[in-house]
C-alpha cells in the first residue's frame, strides 16, 4: 500500500494573471446558442468583443432579454441585427458558414469573443479551493462532442478542474462550448504535456487516481466510501482504445461499471456522469 500523501508545495512560476494556453496568437470566434452565450456573459473568463442579438416579438422577456441585460452589465457593445444575415466568419461574405459562426442555429444571439483562457496544473491546484478537491482527466477523449458533454456532467457534479493533453485533446472550441450547454464557461481547465507525469504531480501533493475500465478492475458501486474518500482525480480513456498503458500505471484504483445489457459498453460521457455522480452520492452528508 501506499504510503499516506501528504499535500507537498505548490509552485507556480507564472506571473500574476498569466495564463498557459495552446500558443500562437490569441484568435477571435463566435459563440452561439442561448446557453453558451448566456454562460460566458455570466462567467466572463473570456474577452467579450460584441452581441448579437435578432429583434424578435416578446424576446426582451426571455432569454434574450436576459443576455441583453448580462451584456449591458458587462459594458459589452450590443448590435440587434437579423443574426442570420451576418452568417460566416467576421468580415466574410454574406451566407458563408463555418462551426459557431453567427446563424449556425444560433436561437437569434452571437458572440464574439477571446479564446476561452487555460491553466496550468500548479494554477488549477490553487484555484480550487473545495476541500477534498478533485478533479477529472481525459487521456486520448478527442471529440468535442464527448469534451462538452463531459465538461458539462463535470461542471454538474461540481469537480475542481478539467485536464487536458496538449495532445490528442480539441481546443475548446465553440463547439465544445455548445456541446456542454455553457458548463466550459465555469469550468477550469489546464492542459499538460504529459498525463502520467501530471498524475504524478497530483498523487505527491496528495491525490489518489481512479481510473475507469470497461472490463478489468473493481465493481464501482461495490467500493467501500473509504476507498473513494479524501482528494481524487478521475481518469477518463478513449472509447474503444480505454487509458493507455503508461497512464493505468499511475491508477491507484481500477474501477468498471457492472453492465447487464446486451451492449457491454458505455459512450465515455456517460460512463462520467455514472462515475462522477456516484462520488457526489458517497459525499453527501449522512
Amino acid at each position: 500500500m501506499r504510503p499516506e500523501r501528504g499535500r507537498g508545495d505548490r509552485h507556480d512560476a507564472r506571473a500574476p494573471g498569466e495564463r498557459v494556453g495552446r500558443g500562437g496568437p490569441a484568435g477571435v470566434e463566435w459563440l452561439t446558442g442561448t446557453h453558451p452565450v448566456r454562460e460566458a456573459l455570466r462567467a466572463r473568463r473570456r474577452t467579450l468583443l460584441r452581441l448579437r442579438v435578432e429583434p424578435a416579438p416578446g424576446a426582451e422577456g426571455g432569454a434574450r432579454g436576459e443576455i441583453v441585460a448580462l451584456a449591458e452589465a458587462a459594458g459589452v457593445p450590443i448590435e440587434k441585427v437579423a443574426v442570420r444575415a451576418a452568417e460566416g466568419r467576421p468580415g466574410g461574405r454574406a451566407g458563408e458558414r463555418h462551426e459557431g459562426g453567427p446563424g449556425a442555429s444560433g436561437q437569434g444571439v452571437a458572440l464574439e469573443v477571446g479564446p476561452l483562457p487555460e491553466d496550468s496544473l500548479a494554477g488549477l491546484l490553487e484555484a480550487a479551493r473545495d476541500d477534498p478537491r478533485w478533479l477529472v482527466a481525459l487521456d486520448g477523449v478527442e471529440d468535442p462532442q464527448n469534451l462538452g458533454a463531459i465538461a458539462r456532467v463535470a461542471d454538474a457534479a461540481g469537480a475542481a478542474g478539467l485536464i487536458l493533453t496538449q495532445r490528442r485533446a480539441p481546443p475548446l472550441s465553440p463547439a465544445v462550448s455548445r456541446a456542454s450547454a455553457g458548463a466550459i464557461e465555469h469550468l477550469p481547465v489546464a492542459r499538460v504535456a504529459n498525463l502520467a507525469r501530471a498524475l504524478e504531480e497530483l498523487q505527491a501533493a496528495g491525490f489518489w487516481v481512479v481510473g475507469t475500465d470497461a472490463h478489468e478492475g473493481e465493481e464501482l458501486f461495490g467500493l467501500p466510501d473509504s476507498r473513494l474518500a479524501g482528494e481524487l482525480v478521475v481518469v477518463l480513456g478513449a472509447e474503444g482504445r480505454g487509458i493507455r498503458p503508461g497512464i493505468a500505471a499511475r491508477i491507484d484504483h481500477r474501477v468498471r461499471i457492472p453492465m447487464r445489457g446486451a451492449v457491454a459498453s458505455l459512450n465515455v460521457s456517460s460512463a462520467a456522469a455514472v462515475v462522477l455522480f456516484d462520488l457526489v452520492r458517497r459525499r453527501r452528508p449522512a
